[in-house]
């Protein structure tokens, strides 16, 4: 496998090798991690409206009430 003339072949190889339970699971129940990604793009922009919060409990109570 170390002989491919096209690296980028290999490092498809390597990352299929590595995801392939991830990819099968996707065609056979059609799930991803999709609202798991949108809930973290929320946290981080709620985020970046509060910058320098210093009260870390206030700041979980308000990200609970809003997302949960």
């Amino acid at each position: 496998m170390h002989n491919l003339k096209i690296p980028q072949l290999f490092d498809l190889i390597r990352t299929m090798s590595i995801h392939y339970q991830n990819i099968l699971n996707y065609f056979d129940n059609r799930s991803t991690n999709a609202s798991a990604e949108s809930f973290n793009a929320k946290i981080k922009a709620f985020r970046a409206q509060f910058r320098g919060v210093r009260n870390v409990e206030f700041f979980l109570y308000r990200l609970t009430t809003i997302y949960a």
